[in-house]
C-alpha cells in the first residue's frame, strides 16, 4: 500500500466513552498463517519440487530472477490460500510469509513474481524454445500426468488388494472467446466438459477437453496409461472401474474386458429394459401404497443391446417407487454375481461413487474452473495448478487431519480453519519469528495437526 494511505486513520463508532481508531501501520502481518503446515506437507511429499521438474526453462540462467520451482509454488500456495486470480499477485509478490513458503533465500528483501511473470509461465507455446523472447517456459503435460499417478503409488507402502476408478465429467462455464468454447445443451451454457478420474481422495487425471463431445472421450486412453503405470508398481492389484452411464460405452465395456478391469456402469433406461422389470416395478408400486414409504425391489437379467454391444452382458436393476412416482435404475457390470450381489452391487458399490462429487467440488473450491485464458493449453495448465493444490490440502488432511475433528472437512473449510491465521512475521539474520494470533481458535487442533506431521519422515 502507499504511504499516503498507510498515514490514514479510520475513526469507527466508539465503544461507549472510548474511541476506535485504527490505521494500516502494523508492519509485516498475513493472514496466512497456517501456510506453514502447507510448507511442512511439501517437505515431506515434494509435490512441488516434482511439478516444477516437469516444466522445461530455456531463459537465460543469468538472467533468472524468480526460478520456475518458486513460480510454480507461488501459483499453486496461492490457490489453496484463496488467491484465485493472478492479480492477487501483484499485492502478494510482498508477502514476507509467502516468501517464506516459496523458499526465497532473502523473504525480507526478494519481491516475489507478479501477475505478468506468472501470465508468460502459463501462455508459454508448446514448441516454444530459446528463440522465443519473452515466453520460454515449456510445460510437459505427459509428466504431470504421470505426476498424478506417482504421487498415489508413492502414498501406500503396499500395494492394496482391489483399488476403484471413479470415472465423472462436469462443466467448466466459460464466459470470453476460449479457444474450444463450445455451448452443451445439458448444461445449457458455453463450457469446457473436463475429465477427472479418482481413486478414493486421490487425483489421478484432471484433462480438460472441449464439450462438443461424448462425456466418455478419451477416457479409455486414460485409463489406458493410468492402469499401466499402477500396474507397473502393483502387478497384481485388482482394479475396478466406475461411472455413470455416461461412460456405458461398448469402446471402454470392451477395453476392461481385455485388460484384466472389472467396470460398473450405470445404464441408460429404455423401454426394453423396463419391460424386463415391469413385474417388480408393480410390486414396488404396491408396497408404496400400502405403507406410504418408498419401496425398492432388485432384479438381474442378462442384456445385450440390439446394434451397440458386441456380447451379452450382467445388468442389476433397481425397480423402485416413490412419493413422486417410479424410479427404476439400471447398472450393467463384469462383477460377479457370487462376489457382489444385486442389492450389495447396487446399494453399497455403486451408489459409493456419489463421493466423487464431493471431490470435484472441492476442485471448485481451487478454482479449477478459473480457464479465462484464450488457449486451451495454458487453461489447461491452470487446471494442474488447481490439482496440486488439491493434492496438496488432499495430504495435510492425510497425513496431518487423521483422527481431529476435521479428518473429512472439505477444502474450503480446512483453509478458513486451519490456513487462515493471522500473524506478525519479525525476519532476523538467522530467524524468521512468525507470532500467530493469540485468539485463534483452534490452537489444540493445530498442535495435533504440527505433531502429527513432524512424525513423517521428510523427503529427500
Amino acid at each position: 500500500m502507499s504511504t499516503e494511505c498507510n498515514q490514514f486513520v479510520f475513526g469507527f463508532h466508539p465503544q461507549k466513552r472510548r474511541e476506535i481508531r485504527a490505521q494500516f501501520d502494523g508492519g509485516a502481518i498475513t493472514s496466512d498463517g497456517g501456510g506453514l503446515l502447507l510448507r511442512e506437507i511439501e517437505k515431506r511429499i515434494g509435490i512441488l519440487r516434482q511439478f516444477a521438474a516437469c516444466f522445461t526453462d530455456y531463459r537465460n540462467p543469468d538472467l533468472i530472477e524468480h526460478p520456475v520451482k518458486e513460480l510454480v509454488a507461488q501459483r499453486v500456495y496461492g490457490l489453496a490460500l484463496g488467491y484465485e486470480d493472478l492479480n492477487d499477485h501483484d499485492e502478494l509478490r510482498n508477502d514476507p510469509l509467502l516468501a517464506v513458503l516459496v523458499e526465497k533465500e532473502d523473504s525480507d528483501k526478494e519481491a516475489l513474481a507478479g501477475k505478468s511473470t506468472l501470465n508468460r509461465l502459463e501462455l508459454t507455446k508448446e514448441t516454444a524454445s530459446r528463440k522465443e523472447r519473452y515466453k520460454k517456459i515449456v510445460l510437459d503435460h505427459a509428466a504431470v500426468d504421470h505426476l498424478l499417478v506417482e504421487v498415489f503409488l508413492q502414498a501406500h507402502q503396499e500395494a492394496p488388494e482391489e483399488i476403484i476408478l471413479d470415472l465423472d465429467a462436469t462443466d467448466d462455464p466459460l464466459h470470453g472467446q476460449q479457444e474450444g468454447r463450445f455451448f452443451h445443451g445439458y448444461y445449457g451454457h458455453y463450457c469446457y466438459l473436463p475429465l477427472y478420474i479418482f481413486c478414493g481422495e486421490f487425483l489421478l487425471c484432471a484433462r480438460l477437453r472441449s464439450s462438443n463431445i461424448d462425456a466418455s472421450a478419451g477416457s479409455v486412453e486414460e485409463l489406458q496409461r493410468i492402469v499401466e503405470q499402477i500396474r507397473s508398481a502393483w502387478p497384481w492389484v485388482r482394479i475396478v472401474v466406475r461411472g455413470d452411464s455416461g461412460f456405458c460405452r461398448e469402446e471402454l465395456m470392451a477395453w476392461c474386458e481385455a485388460n484384466r478391469v472389472e467396470y460398473l456402469l450405470g445404464l441408460a433406461k429404455n423401454e426394453r429394459l423396463k419391460a424386463e422389470i415391469a413385474e417388480e416395478q408393480k410390486e414396488a408400486q404396491a408396497r408404496y401404497q400400502e405403507t406410504g414409504r418408498a419401496a425398492r425391489l432388485f432384479k438381474e437379467f442378462v442384456y445385450q443391446t440390439r446394434k451397440s454391444w458386441s456380447r451379452a452382458r450382467r445388468v442389476v436393476a433397481k425397480a423402485e417407487h416413490l412419493e413422486k412416482g417410479e424410479n427404476p435404475r439400471f447398472v450393467v457390470t463384469s462383477l460377479s454375481r457370487e462376489a457382489w450381489p444385486a442389492q450389495a452391487l447396487y446399494e453399497e458399490h455403486y451408489c459409493g461413487r456419489g463421493d466423487m462429487e464431493n471431490r470435484i467440488k472441492e476442485q471448485l473450491m481451487l478454482f479449477s474452473d478459473r480457464t479465462s485464458t484464450h488457449y486451451l493449453r495454458s487453461n489447461q495448465l491452470r487446471l494442474y495448478c488447481s490439482s496440486i493444490a488439491y493434492v496438496l490440502l488432499q495430504m495435510l488432511r492425510r497425513l496431518g487431519l487423521a483422527g481431529t475433528e476435521l479428518a473429512k472437512a472439505q477444502c474450503s473449510t480446512i483453509r478458513l480453519k486451519v490456513l487462515k491465521i493471522g500473524a506478525l512475521i519479525r525476519i532476523t539474520v538467522r530467524k524468521v519469528w512468525i507470532s500467530l494470533a493469540g485468539g485463534y481458535p483452534y490452537v489444540d487442533l493445530f498442535r495435533q495437526v504440527y505433531e502429527k506431521l513432524c512424525a513423517v519422515p521428510l523427503k529427500h
